[in-house]
């Protein structure tokens, strides 16, 4: 499917202007989704993701969440950037605000249809809080969130599904375990594999697993997001 990328800015609940990477198919779509960003920022890799969501339908927002420290910071994935990284996401941005500016990328997306939420590492611990926490989301898909374990203290408003690798020295088993005895309503699923599978950038991408995860992601955003 021919898509369409164009880099935008909007602007936030606080009139504040942050950046984001849309594509959308073209010849219309049949809902939005919103790609919420590891620690590397809207990289490569988010971007090729974004491009997925949209030749599947969709019109894509992925929200440059470390515009409110700096534009347009995007990292790789050598050991000086991850450091860099959890350095912006975990001590630098505010989450409350940072989840206002999700919300603002909500509210755009929804211009366009239903609204499917999906983050990884960083942005699947967000995609968790925006399920709980935000408006206008229909469906949301968590890969590898790591710290839901410590943000047990809400309800999905809308269907949602997560991922976890067993191989993943991030985040435990136990700690899945915790969260699949939390969440008894959410389909949680476990993939032979480590953190970050998704990304075909990174040494511990697997194949087989990033797309069945795709896969049933795509199968709940086609239920959840469809125009009926």
């Amino acid at each position: 499917m021919d898509i369409a990328r164009k880099d935008i800015v909007f602007e936030s609940f606080d009139n504040f202007e942050l950046g984001a990477y849309t594509a959308e198919p073209t010849k219309g779509c049949q809902g939005a989704v919103v790609v919420i960003q590891e620690i590397f920022g809207v990289n490569a890799h988010i971007r090729e993701v974004a491009d997925g969501y949209a030749e599947a339908g969709y019109f894509v927002v992925a929200p440059k969440i470390f515009d409110r420290i700096s534009p347009n910071i995007e990292l790789g994935y050598e050991e000086a950037d991850m450091g860099r990284g959890i350095e912006l996401a975990f001590q630098q941005l505010d989450l409350q605000t940072t989840l206002k500016d999700i919300q603002a990328a909500i509210n755009l997306a929804s211009e366009r249809g239903k609204v499917g939420v999906v983050g990884y590492c960083f942005g699947g611990l967000l995609t968790w809080l925006s399920a709980c926490n935000l408006q206008g989301v229909n469906a949301a898909s968590s890969y590898y969130g790591g710290g839901i374990v410590d943000h047990l203290n809400g309800a999905p408003k809308c269907p949602l599904m997560m991922h976890f690798g067993e191989l993943d020295g991030h985040i435990p088993m136990a700690d899945v375990d915790q969260i699949k005895a939390f969440v008894t309503d959410v389909r949680v699923h476990v993939y032979p594999a480590d953190h970050g599978f998704n990304c075909d950038h990174r040494g511990s991408y697997n194949a087989e697993s990033a797309a069945l995860a795709r896969s049933r992601t795509l199968a709940l955003f086609e239920e959840c997001l469809a125009a009926r």
